[in-house]
């Protein structure tokens, strides 16, 4: 049984996409546990335990390598009854940083 070049181009493009996603779920996942561990930190509540993917780009580290930039959103809650939006930014697989929407104390 005989592939034509097409055929291999096709297949490597179709794993080059799977390893991808793969890794940017590695990535959420990172993302998730920080955020859930921020939240902590900060005493409030994290609410429907994700982060959703806001967007994403390519951008350059303090090395000058080219790393996939990504944005996070996820919500929280100080008392209970208000939601706040949130924000994780990580480059590569590393948290650049988390921020938290102006919130009521407890």
């Amino acid at each position: 049984m005989y592939f034509s070049l097409g055929d291999l181009l096709l297949l490597a493009a179709f794993i080059t996409l799977l390893v991808y996603w793969w890794r940017a779920q590695g990535v959420k996942q990172q993302a998730f546990v920080a955020v859930k561990k921020h939240c902590k930190e900060m005493d409030v509540q994290l609410l429907d335990e994700g982060v959703a993917l806001r967007g994403f780009w390519c951008k350059r580290d303090e090395q000058g390598r080219l790393k996939i930039w990504r944005s996070f959103v996820f919500e929280f809650s100080s008392t209970g009854n208000e939601r706040y939006q949130g924000r994780v930014f990580m480059l590569g697989q590393g948290i650049e940083k988390i921020e938290l929407q102006p919130h009521r104390l407890n």
